[in-house]
């Protein structure tokens, strides 16, 4: 018998949209190496590994070229699977075991929200490279732990970003998140994300991103609730709700095939 493996859009509930993750389901860990070359023949942005563990369930993540600490769609798919293929049942809160600590996913309806850490933008100078491998001109330039948060003067700036991406993979950082306040209601902001040092060009939406996202915006727009919508060409819908060092990341998912893992 095979090992149990799924295909996940995740942040949307229409069919070829979102962000697409494998979430493959294990019995007991496997060895990296082999998490690894099961990522890159999925060659998704994520592949989701399970299995359980006392108190809920092991999950680490994979690109089609490294291991991250953090990925938002891939655990909403993995909390999606765990309830609608009955391995927990409907409605109960999930405690993930992870890179960066306990996450935990609890289900209100057709959405799914995820407590995941908070990760500020700090103030930075721009890298060498940064502004010239996106082609513009920064309002502001952070730094979180995990990105370069970049601010840029509109929507229509964010949606026609054409980065140069031989550039963009030379500064060592996991990703660069690019940002502006929407014209487009009910969204409060928009986004793009792009990864090519961590093997994703673009991301089509980025959990994580937001828990950068959600801080920064949440100050200059002084709200604690806000509605995102990362603009790629798949798209995606983020709730986010600030809780201090938390941020809670509301969406939806669709699982789009089920199969098994032979080798």
């Amino acid at each position: 018998m095979g090992t149990p493996i799924f295909q996940v859009n995740a942040f949307t509930d229409t069919p070829f949209s979102g962000n697409p993750a494998a979430v493959c389901v294990l019995s007991e860990p496997r060895d990296a190496s082999w998490m690894q070359r099961v990522a890159g023949e999925m060659n998704l942005s994520e592949t989701a590994f399970l299995w359980p563990g006392q108190e809920g369930f092991h999950l680490r993540w994979f690109t089609p070229t490294v291991e991250v600490e953090l990925c938002g769609h891939a655990t909403l798919a993995s909390a999606h699977i765990l309830w609608t293929e009955g391995y927990v049942a409907t409605y109960v809160p999930i405690r993930f075991f992870t890179r960066s600590g306990v996450l935990v996913a609890a289900r209100g309806g057709e959405w799914i929200e995820l407590d995941f850490p908070a990760t500020p933008a700090e103030p930075t100078e721009a890298p060498p490279l940064l502004q010239e491998s996106l082609g513009v001109t920064p309002r502001f330039v952070g730094r979180s732990c995990f990105d370069y948060l970049v601010e840029v003067e509109s929507e229509d700036v964010v949606r026609q970003l054409a980065p140069n991406f031989s550039l963009l993979e030379a500064i060592p950082t996991r990703g660069v998140i690019i940002t502006s306040r929407s014209a487009t209601p009910p969204f409060d902001f928009v986004s793009r994300f792009f990864a090519p040092r961590v093997g994703v060009r673009e991301d089509p939406v980025t959990g994580s991103a937001h828990c950068c996202l959600g801080p920064f915006w949440g100050q200059r727009l002084g709200r604690t609730e806000l509605l995102a919508f990362q603009a790629s060409a798949r798209g995606g819908v983020v709730r986010i709700r600030l809780a201090g060092d938390r941020v809670l990341l509301g969406g939806q998912a669709i699982t789009m095939w089920r199969g098994e893992w032979l080798w």
